[in-house]
C-alpha cells in the first residue's frame, strides 16, 4: 500500500539545507562534544505575483515534466513518468524562480546573476533516473546571515545572540518519498519526484540542538512572510535533514593539535516536525560520543529517526562528493537572473519578522511574548487581523479620545487591549471549540465597536465578553442592536451605591481588609470581584477598585 504525496499538482516545493555545527553541552567527563550541520528541506512554494507565471504554477506541477495529476499516491507520475524519466528532455521552469529569489533575499543572501544546473549522480530507489539535478558548483544565491535572539528560542549556553552563515542556496528537483514499512520493506511514493526545490546550506555556527530547532522554526516563519512557501512543516511543506558530527571536548583534558576540528558526520533525514530536529540531534549526538568513548569510529551514513524514539537507526552507507560525481547539465542551459528583476522583488518584498515584533512593542506596547504570538500564528492571518481591528478603532478615535475624560487615564495602550481580545479571549473560544481562526468568523469591524463600547463605560468586561462569543458563535444581528435589544447598556451605578457596597464588604471582611491596609494589594481583586458579582453586570472594575482603595486609604499610584 501507497501513501498518499503530501503535495499537490499546482504546488511548488522549496527546499533548504542548513549546515549547523552543534558544539553541545557535554559534561566535561566525556571526551567528545557535539557539532552538527543541520539540512532543512523541502517546502510548498506559493504562487508568483506576476499573472503569467501563476498560471505556469497552475498549469505545471514540475520542472521536468508536463504531467499533472493529484494527491492520491503514484497518480501524478505514470509510470514511464516515473521510471523512464532519465530519457526525457529537462526544461526550466521559470514560475519556481520568483518565490526562490523571495526566499534567498529573506535570508540576506546575495542573487548571482548567472548560475548553472549539474547533475548529482547516485543509484537509489527513491530518484530512479540515476541522478538529481541541482547547483553544487554555481548555486543562484550566495553569503546570506540568519540572526537568532532569545525570543525566538536559542540555547541560554548561546547567549541573546547567535550568528548563522549561509553558504549558499540551490535550485533542485525532488526524489520520491519513502515510506518504511518494518521490518525490511520500504514503499515509494513518485507523486512529488521532479518538483523544483531550494535547498539552504548554512555554515556550521550553531551550537546547541535547541538553537537548531529554533533556526528551523525561523526560516519557516520568514519564508512564510515573504510567501516563499505556503505550509508549514506541521503539513509536510518542510522536510529536514539534520547533519550530525561530534568533536573533542576541551575540558577533557590535553589535546593535540587538528582535534578540535569536526568529525565525520552523519545524516538523519525528513525530519518532520521542530521537536524532531531537537530530539533526534540529542539523540545522534549522545549515540556517537558513546561510540568514541567506547573506542569505536563514527562511520559517514544516512540514518533514520521517528518522533519519539531513543535511537536513530542506520538506514544506508553515505557517499562522498567524489562518489556522486557532479557534472554540468547538458539540457539545461545557465540560468541568468537581472539586476532589475531582484531589485523590483526586494522592493516589494514584506517586512522582516524581528521587524514586526519590534513594531508591535515600540508602537502597540505589546510584551515580546504576545507580540511573537501575533505574528507567528495562523500563517499571519491572526497578525492580519490584529492589524484591521486597530484601523477599525483608529476610525473610532474621535469618541474613544472624548471619553477618557470619563473614564479617566489608560492604563494601557489600545494596542494592547485589541491583542488581548485577539490572543486570549478568542484564543480561549477557539481551542474550547477545537476550531481554526478565520477573519470572517468575527469581523475586525465588530469587535473593534465592543471594545470602543467598553473603553467608553457603555458596557462592562462582562457584557464586552457576551456580545464577542454571541458574534462569535454566528450572531448576525449588529453590535449595537443586541445591546439594545437584549437592555445590555450599562446603567451606572450612584458614587453612593458604589460606596454602600464596597462598605458593606468591607465590614464582612475585616481580616482580609487589615491584610491589604498591611501591603498585600493583591487580595484587593476580592473585593472587586465580589463587587461585579453582585451588580449584575451594572459595576464598572476600574471604578470599583477606585472606591475600595479610596475606603482603605490606599494610594492610586
Amino acid at each position: 500500500m501507497l501513501i498518499a504525496g503530501l503535495r499537490n499538482a499546482a504546488s511548488k516545493s522549496v527546499t533548504r539545507r542548513i549546515a549547523i555545527c552543534v558544539n553541545h553541552g557535554a559534561a566535561s567527563r566525556h571526551k567528545y562534544k557535539a557539532t552538527q550541520p543541520l539540512r532543512l528541506l523541502q517546502t510548498h512554494v506559493s504562487p508568483p505575483d506576476t499573472v503569467p507565471f501563476r498560471k505556469q504554477l497552475k498549469d505545471e506541477a514540475k520542472r521536468n515534466s508536463d504531467r499533472k495529476g493529484n494527491d492520491v499516491s503514484n497518480t501524478e507520475n505514470p509510470i514511464d513518468d516515473a521510471t523512464l524519466q532519465r530519457w526525457e528532455l529537462t526544461a526550466f521552469q521559470k514560475g519556481a524562480l520568483l518565490p526562490a529569489i523571495r526566499a534567498a533575499l529573506a535570508l540576506g543572501c546575495h542573487v548571482q546573476q548567472r548560475s548553472q544546473f549539474d547533475r548529482k549522480h547516485y543509484f537509489y530507489a527513491d530518484q530512479p533516473a540515476g541522478y538529481q539535478i541541482t547547483q553544487y558548483y554555481q548555486p543562484f544565491a550566495t553569503n546570506g546571515t540568519l540572526l537568532l535572539y532569545g525570543h525566538d528560542g536559542i540555547a541560554p549556553e548561546d547567549g541573546d545572540m547567535a550568528q548563522v552563515g549561509i553558504k549558499q542556496i540551490q535550485l533542485e528537483q525532488d526524489t520520491a518519498k519513502t515510506v518504511l514499512q518494518p521490518p525490511n520493506e520500504a514503499m515509494l511514493d513518485f507523486n512529488r519526484v521532479g518538483h523544483p526545490l531550494i535547498e539552504i546550506i548554512t555554515l556550521p555556527q550553531i551550537h546547541q540542538p535547541q538553537t537548531a530547532a529554533a533556526c528551523v522554526k525561523k526560516i519557516q516563519a520568514l519564508l512564510q512572510a515573504v510567501n516563499a512557501v505556503t505550509t508549514g512543516m506541521e503539513l509536510g511543506g518542510l522536510r529536514a535533514d539534520v547533519n550530525v558530527s561530534v568533536r573533542q571536548n576541551p575540558a577533557a583534558g590535553h589535546v593535540r593539535r587538528g582535534q578540535f576540528e569536526l568529525g565525520q558526520r552523519t545524516e538523519i533525514k525528513n525530519l518532520s516536525s521542530i521537536k524532531a530536529v531537537e530530539d533526534a540531534i540529542i539523540a545522534e549526538r549522545n549515540r556517537q560520543i558513546s561510540v568514541l568513548n567506547g573506542g569505536g569510529s563514527i562511520e559517514g551514513e544516512t540514518r533514520g529517526w521517528t518522533l519519539g524514539a531513543s535511537d536513530t537507526v542506520k538506514l544506508r552507507g553515505k557517499e562522498g562528493e567524489v562518489d556522486y560525481r557532479y557534472m554540468p547539465d547538458p539540457d539545461l542551459r545557465p540560468l541568468f537572473i537581472s539586476e532589475d528583476l531582484v531589485a523590483d522583488i526586494a522592493e516589494n518584498l514584506p517586512q522582516s519578522s524581528d521587524r514586526t515584533v519590534q513594531e508591535l512593542i515600540q508602537e502597540h506596547g505589546l510584551t515580546m511574548k504576545d507580540a511573537k504570538t501575533l505574528t507567528e500564528l495562523d500563517n499571519g492571518e491572526r497578525l492580519d487581523y490584529f492589524d484591521q481591528v486597530c484601523e477599525e478603532l483608529a476610525a473610532l478615535s474621535l469618541d474613544l479620545q472624548m471619553s477618557r475624560k470619563n473614564i479617566g487615564k489608560r492604563r494601557q495602550p489600545f494596542g494592547v487591549t485589541v491583542a488581548n481580545w485577539v490572543l486570549h479571549e478568542m484564543g480561549g473560544i477557539l481551542s474550547a471549540g477545537e476550531m481554526a481562526f478565520s477573519p470572517d468568523t468575527l469581523p475586525a469591524g465588530d469587535l473593534a465597536y465592543i471594545i470602543m463600547m467598553l473603553e467608553m463605560g457603555k458596557i462592562t468586561g462582562r457584557t464586552a465578553k457576551q456580545l464577542f462569543a454571541k458574534k462569535f458563535n454566528g450572531d448576525n444581528r449588529n453590535v449595537q442592536t443586541i445591546i439594545d435589544q437584549e437592555n445590555l447598556l450599562l446603567e451606572p451605578l450612584s458614587d453612593g451605591q458604589y460606596v454602600a457596597m464596597a462598605r458593606h464588604l468591607m465590614d464582612s471582611n475585616p481580616a482580609m481588609v487589615a491584610a491589604i491596609k498591611k501591603g498585600q494589594i493583591g487580595k484587593l481583586g476580592f473585593f472587586i470581584g465580589q463587587m461585579m458579582r453582585k451588580g449584575e453586570g451594572k459595576v464598572v472594575a476600574r471604578k470599583a477598585e477606585a472606591t475600595l482603595k479610596h475606603l482603605m486609604g490606599i494610594s492610586n499610584q
